[in-house]
């Protein structure tokens, strides 16, 4: 996410062409969306970030699940 929103933000002002970014090529801007694919295409997986996002929401999902299943429990008693 850090990479797409000033990229987008680039590509706004290069197509509006205002302050420097009327000059600057357009392959700095392929560039910054080649990086961004290399980023979450591949280095990302490449280094488990995605499935560690994975895990931490599904760790979160039972945990409320298993404290909903406790506190049933303990208000039959």
């Amino acid at each position: 996410m850090f990479i797409i929103v000033p990229l987008f933000i680039a590509v706004v002002l290069k197509v509006a062409d205002i302050w420097i970014f009327a000059t600057i090529s357009w392959w700095w801007i392929v560039g910054a969306a080649c990086a961004a694919f290399v980023w979450f295409e591949i280095l990302e997986r490449m280094l488990g970030l995605d499935k560690r996002k994975d895990h931490a929401h599904f760790e979160k999902i039972q945990k409320a699940r298993v404290k909903r299943a406790f506190e049933k429990k303990n208000n039959r008693r």
